[in-house]
């Protein structure tokens, strides 16, 4: 068994690990597993280039801002898929939002709120820049902010509980975009190439197990996020992983366009996509159920 440390955050985009932790599909592939979950997004990229970690499910923008310094990550499957929402106050015309909370500069949460402001004229309304994505839902429950930018299942928490109303999803302006996504180093993939083919397979099973029993996943997740699974499994039949979101590259570029104009990025990034391994695993399941219906 290989021993692995895996950084996770919390939300829908974090199940496929979730459940390959918990059911055992990592341990099918000789793998050990040990899952951490971190508060915030922004100290992944350094505990996984330090080896803290061998790989982590983070903002596939935040890989391409590393990228274009010269650090070594690498994306290598997908999993968040338009996962970003705006939820405005119960009853609050778009209009009169006044505070939008968005969390630090980079995720794809700031970004789909940069680009709801762009897109709705929301230039001159108050911006509150919180520390994390949890401390925007703070600001919007503790009535600090009209709106804020969330992932699930925050949003259909939210809206379940008589708070607020989804008004727009980062699928609206970029339809396909990739979120949260599994990525690892490029030493990892040099010098133990078996390792991260065995680590992306699981992932894609705890992916694939996500989609046809999502009640057992929403109750696995349940702990690792500190939502009811009721809010989960609600939020699973609005936005649920996708592996093969990382080859939406229109959706992907127009992105990086506005990183590039924000400033977050030198333009353009380093190659930070590696997806053979996914496309290897993709391919061995279509040959096993081509198998398996020629029986």
């Amino acid at each position: 068994m290989d021993r692995v440390s895996i950084a996770l955050l919390r939300g829908i985009c974090q199940l496929p690990a979730y459940v390959a932790h918990e059911q055992g599909l990592f341990a099918e592939h000789e793998i050990e597993s040990h899952l951490e979950i971190l508060p915030t997004a922004w100290v992944v990229p350094e505990r996984l280039l330090r080896g803290d970690f061998q790989f982590a499910v983070m903002p596939w923008t935040r890989v391409a801002a590393a990228s274009s310094r010269g650090e070594d990550l690498v994306v290598i499957c997908g999993s968040g898929h338009e996962e970003a929402a705006i939820v405005v106050r119960q009853g609050l015309d778009l209009n009169d939002v006044q505070t939008l909370a968005v969390p630090q500069e980079g995720g794809i949460k700031d970004l789909t709120a940069q680009a709801l402001v762009q897109s709705l004229g929301w230039h001159n309304r108050r911006k509150l820049r919180m520390p994390s994505g949890d401390g925007a839902i703070l600001a919007f429950v503790g009535q600090a902010a009209d709106a804020a930018s969330m992932v699930e299942p925050y949003a259909t928490m939210l809206v379940e509980q008589g708070l607020g109303t989804v008004v727009r999803r980062t699928g609206d302006l970029w339809p396909g975009a990739p979120g949260c996504s599994l990525t690892t180093t490029r030493r990892m993939i040099d010098e133990q190439p078996d390792l991260v083919r065995r680590v992306v397979a699981a992932f894609v099973q705890g992916a694939t197990a996500t989609h046809r029993h999502p009640a057992t996943a929403a109750a696995i997740a349940e702990p690792y996020i500190g939502v009811h699974q009721r809010h989960i499994l609600a939020a699973l039949a609005n936005n649920q992983p996708r592996v093969e979101s990382l080859h939406s590259r229109a959706a992907m570029d127009a992105i990086l366009s506005l990183m590039h104009n924000l400033g977050y990025l030198d333009f353009p990034p380093g190659n930070f996509l590696e997806l053979s391994f996914l496309r290897e695993t993709s391919a061995t399941a279509q040959q096993s159920q081509a198998a398996i219906a020629s029986v």
